[in-house]
């Protein structure tokens, strides 16, 4: 078997049609889809809100895939060790168990899906999280996914939670309560590990949190996340803490998220009076 299998080689059927991030951020054809949620945001009062929802849970599907995916080639990736190029025998552990969350987290998204009235391929699937996932070193792999893409399924699963309680959906509401839990789970297992392997090393560690603030800074999908009235995904601080992150921490998502939303306007405007 293949190490560190790129994602051209990723097993999909016909019913999917990948795209790639950038597709959707810098293609000046796409704004009207990046700002269609920001239309009110995820409300009942928002008649964007249905379509944007069935979108998003389409997005969490492939994601779950996706993580799935990574957290079991973690295991057969590395040698087993606690060499630059090695994991801990029990980070394999905790990524097998993840591998195990992700499985029934796909299983759920779909039937999810068919109760909001989507189906599978009826939206793009776009590989960053996979593709973060193939970064040769170990921690920085638990920071591109563990960290950032896990901690955006936060975010995501806790607004829609919040929607479904809005919305008076009480199987919304639970699925995405039932996710959230192995999220946060997941995501203290990445910061856990960035700390306890880099403990003795700061410049492995300022490497991986800056590779994970890029990663975080290009999925807060042009100002997607945050915490303003334009950002229909808001970040959730509590949960967040509980995953492991300090205050500190959180601050520079909502400032990456910031940056992402000026870049993302200034980018459609020169699109505008190109």
């Amino acid at each position: 078997m293949k190490q560190i299998l790129p994602v051209e080689e990723l097993a999909r059927d016909e019913r999917f049609e990948k795209m790639k991030i950038e597709e959707l951020i810098f293609d000046p054809r796409n704004a009207v889809a990046r700002q269609q949620p920001r239309r009110g945001g995820f409300t009942p009062e928002n008649p964007d809100a249905p379509d944007a929802a069935r979108s998003l849970m389409h997005g969490i599907f492939v994601g779950e895939i996706q993580a799935l995916e990574v957290a079991g080639r973690t295991c057969w990736d590395f040698p087993t060790g606690k060499g630059a190029d090695e994991a801990p025998f029990e980070l394999k552990l905790d990524m097998a168990r993840q591998a195990w969350d992700e499985a029934r987290h796909v299983e759920i998204s779909v039937k999810l899906s068919e109760h909001m009235g989507s189906e599978i391929g009826e939206f793009a699937e776009q590989t960053l999280l996979y593709e973060a996932g193939c970064n040769t070193d170990p921690v920085l792999r638990l920071c591109g996914v563990n960290r950032a893409l896990e901690g955006l399924a936060i975010d995501v699963f806790n607004t829609m939670r919040e929607f479904g309680d809005q919305t008076t959906d009480p199987v919304l509401y639970f699925c995405e309560d039932w996710m959230l839990a192995d999220e946060v789970t997941h995501v203290k297992m990445g910061s856990d590990w960035l700390r306890r392997i880099t403990a003795n090393d700061p410049d492995r560690q300022k490497t991986a949190l800056e590779f994970q603030r890029a990663v975080d800074k290009l999925f807060s999908f042009g100002g997607f996340r945050g915490e303003s009235e334009e950002n229909p995904v808001h970040l959730a601080r509590k949960f967040r803490s509980l995953a492991g992150f300090n205050e500190e921490e959180i601050q520079d998502l909502v400032d990456a998220s910031a940056e992402a939303y000026a870049e993302a306007q200034a980018m459609q405007a020169a699109a505008q009076n190109a």
